[in-house]
């Protein structure tokens, strides 16, 4: 069972138009990363180590 969606700090942009929300998925199961304009169109489920390594990724393609 999904907790609760959370929209990303860095979600913005004009009109609102890169919006992301995160949520903690059932226990075992992992994070949950979706559209937040679009949120019954699915998500995305990342393992705790793949989240890590996306979060790691965007902070090094942004330096």
């Amino acid at each position: 069972m999904m907790q609760q969606w959370r929209k990303s700090s860095y979600s913005g942009g004009v009109n609102d138009e890169h919006c992301v929300e995160l949520g903690r998925l059932a226990p075992g199961t992992g994070i949950g990363v979706r559209d937040s304009k679009a949120p019954d169109a699915g998500h995305l489920t990342l393992s705790p180590t793949q989240f890590a390594s996306l979060i790691n990724q965007i902070k090094q393609d942004s330096e």
